[in-house]
């Protein structure tokens, strides 16, 4: 049996998304205030923990749109506040609920082209989802973690792993 692009892309990212949720109401209890939170980093080059977030709700919008060849939602990555960062996170996971799998129909070689200051990628779909977008939505998940970690909000691997998909 095949996994599907649609079936691996959005469980995949609902999970990580619902997971950032979690973190974000770990920190909100944790006793940080939101200054701590937004200068937290774990080395002076990394960014700190708003953009984590930002980037892996980003990354998980933007593969999706890519893949479905639609347009995401996009954000002005201004967020100042705990909540703002979670309406954030709750606008990428309900495009991500919302996604049509008739919409990845040819994903797995749809061309997909990105390009950065001194960088240019060109992937085919399903190369694109398994060997960037969802390595990269988990990197900056994991840095999420380890910097409320590295803060001393009390999260285990469970707070990590999310909800198990069990048969």
């Amino acid at each position: 049996m095949s996994l599907a692009l649609h079936t691996f892309s959005t469980s995949t990212f609902r999970r990580g998304l619902n997971v950032l949720l979690g973190l974000l109401d770990k920190a909100r209890a944790s006793g940080l205030t939101e200054a701590e939170l937004w200068e937290a980093r774990l080395a002076p080059d990394m960014r700190p923990f708003p953009d984590q977030v930002r980037m892996a709700s980003f990354s998980a919008r933007s593969c999706i749109g890519r893949l479905t060849g639609q347009a995401w939602p996009k954000t002005a990555d201004d967020e100042a506040t705990l909540d703002q960062l979670e309406a954030t996170v709750r606008l990428s996971l309900a495009f991500v609920e919302a996604a049509d799998p008739a919409a990845f129909e040819g994903a797995e070689t749809r061309r997909i082209e990105l390009r950065f200051p001194g960088v240019e990628l060109d992937f085919e779909g399903a190369g694109y989802l398994t060997s960037f977008a969802v390595p990269n939505f988990n990197f900056h998940l994991a840095m999420a973690y380890a910097l409320l970690r590295h803060r001393g909000v009390e999260l285990g691997k469970r707070d990590y792993l999310g909800q198990l998909a069990l048969i």
